[in-house]
C-alpha cells in the first residue's frame, strides 16, 4: 500500500550538510530517501569551518570519518582582546577544521553509498499535501524534511514560518596559505565584531569575520584586529572573500503534519558558538529516531533540548559583543582566572551541565564575570 501511495519514504528539500545528514540518518534507519537541491555539488557557504569534539561525535554516528583528510587539528579555544588573552583545552578530545566543500563531498559520498537518490539542479516550487512540487515534476513522500537554509521556502509553504528573530549579523570568510601558529581556534574581539582563525589544512587557514555592521571589504574588517592583521601581512589569500548572514532565529514549531525542519531552516543561532553544523547533525539523528516511531512530536522535543545549550552560550557571548564594558571586564577576569574559562568551555561542548552556573541563566554567568 505504501508503495502505491508514496514515491519515497523521505523527501529532503536541501542538499547542504543539514539535508545530507538528515538523509543519511534516515537511510541508516532503513527508509527510502530522496534529496533535491537547486544547486549542484560542490556546495559552499561562508562559515568558520571548525567542528567541535561533540560535532565530530555526531558526525561519526552518521558514519562519516575525517581520518586521512587534509584538516587542521585544534585542542581548544583562545580569546584574544586588545591587551588580554585566555585559552583552554577541550576536556576531552580535539576539534577539526575542514574546508566546507570537502565536508560536503564526504557527506554526499556517504549518502550515495547508502543508496540515497539525488535530484541536483532541482528547485523546490511548492507543497500540496504529501506531494513536493519541483522543476520538472513532483514526488509524493510519507515524510518531508526541510533543510533549505535560513530563507527556507519549504518552511513557508508548510506554514511553519512563525518565528522570533533576536539578532542579525554579517559574516565574511577568506582562506590564506599559511600554517596556523596555534593549537587553538583563536577568536579576536573588537567592538561589535570577532575574527575566528581556524586551521583547515596543514598549510591553509580560514579567517572568518563576524560583525554587527556590514563591512565595506574584508581588508577593512581585518584592520579592526591589528594583532591579527600584522600576522597576516604579506600572506597570500587563496580565494576571494565570501559572505553570509548569521541570524539568531527561534521558530514557534519545527514540525507540522508530515513535515519537519532541520538545520538553519529549523531556526538558527549566531555563528559565534561554532555549533551550527553540530546542531544539524544531532537534529538529523534525533529526527531519524522520531521517524522510526512515526511521531514527529518526539523530534520537536529533542530539537528544543539540542538548541538549549547553544542558544544559552550564544546569548552569553553576544553580551560581550554588545557591551564594551562587559567585554573588557570579561576578558580581564578570564585572563586572570583561566579556570573559569575552562569551565565555560566544558559547558559549551556539553561536557559539563548547564546548571554548573547556578540556575543556568545568562545573568548568572555575567554576574560572575562582573564580580570575580
Amino acid at each position: 500500500m505504501l508503495a502505491k501511495r508514496f514515491d519515497t519514504d523521505v523527501f529532503v528539500v536541501g542538499g547542504g550538510p543539514a539535508g545530507l545528514a538528515a538523509a543519511i540518518a534516515a537511510r541508516q534507519k532503513g527508509f527510502d530517501v530522496t534529496v533535491a537541491d537547486a544547486a549542484r555539488p560542490p556546495i559552499d557557504k561562508a562559515c568558520g569551518e571548525g567542528l567541535m569534539p561533540d560535532s565530530l561525535c555526531a558526525l561519526a554516528e552518521l558514519g562519516v570519518s575525517l581520518d586521512g583528510q587534509p584538516a587542521g587539528v585544534f585542542r581548544g579555544i583562545r580569546f584574544i582582546g586588545p591587551t588580554e588573552s585566555v585559552d583552554a583545552c577541550f576536556p576531552d578530545g580535539a576539534g577539526l577544521g575542514i574546508r566546507r566543500t570537502l565536508l560536503h563531498a564526504l557527506l554526499v559520498e556517504r549518502a550515495e553509498k547508502l543508496g540515497v537518490r539525488f535530484l541536483w539542479n532541482t528547485a523546490f516550487r511548492g507543497l500540496q499535501h504529501s506531494a513536493i512540487q519541483f522543476d520538472g515534476g513532483s514526488r509524493r513522500a510519507r515524510w518531508i524534511i526541510g533543510a533549505d537554509g535560513q530563507n527556507s521556502q519549504l518552511r513557508k509553504a508548510a506554514g511553519l514560518d512563525a518565528s522570533q528573530v533576536w539578532n542579525r549579523r554579517i559574516g565574511l570568510r577568506r582562506h590564506f596559505a599559511v600554517a596556523h601558529w596555534s593549537e587553538f581556534v583563536e577568536i579576536y574581539w573588537a567592538g561589535g565584531a570577532q575574527a575566528y582563525i581556524t586551521a583547515v589544512a596543514p598549510r591553509e587557514m580560514c579567517v572568518a569575520i563576524i560583525s554587527q555592521k556590514k563591512l565595506p571589504s574584508f581588508d577593512l574588517g581585518l584592520a579592526m584586529f591589528p594583532r591579527l592583521a600584522e600576522r597576516l601581512e604579506g600572506v597570500a589569500a587563496t580565494n576571494f572573500p565570501r559572505g553570509a548572514p548569521t541570524v539568531s532565529r527561534r521558530l514557534k514549531s519545527v514540525c507540522r503534519g508530515n513535515v519537519a525542519l532541520v538545520g538553519d531552516a529549523s531556526g538558527s543561532i549566531d555563528a559565534i558558538t561554532g555549533e551550527g553544523l553540530g546542531m544539524a547533525f544531532r537534529q538529523a539523528l534525533a529526527l531519524s529516531a522520531a521517524l522510526v516511531c512515526g511521531d514527529l512530536s518526539l523530534y520537536a522535543q529533542a530539537h528544543r533540548r539540542i538548541a538549549a545549550l547553544p542558544d544559552f552560550m550564544a546569548r552569553t557571548m553576544l553580551l560581550m559583543d554588545r557591551s564594551a564594558l562587559l567585554r573588557r571586564r570579561a576578558l580581564s577576569v578570564l585572563s586572570r582566572r583561566p579556570a573559569l574559562f575552562e569551565q565555560l568551555l566544558s559547558v559549551h561542548v556539553g561536557h559539563a551541565p548547564l546548571r554548573y552556573f547556578g540556575r543556568g541563566s545568562i545573568s548568572d554567568v555575567a554576574w560572575q564575570l562582573l564580580t570575580a
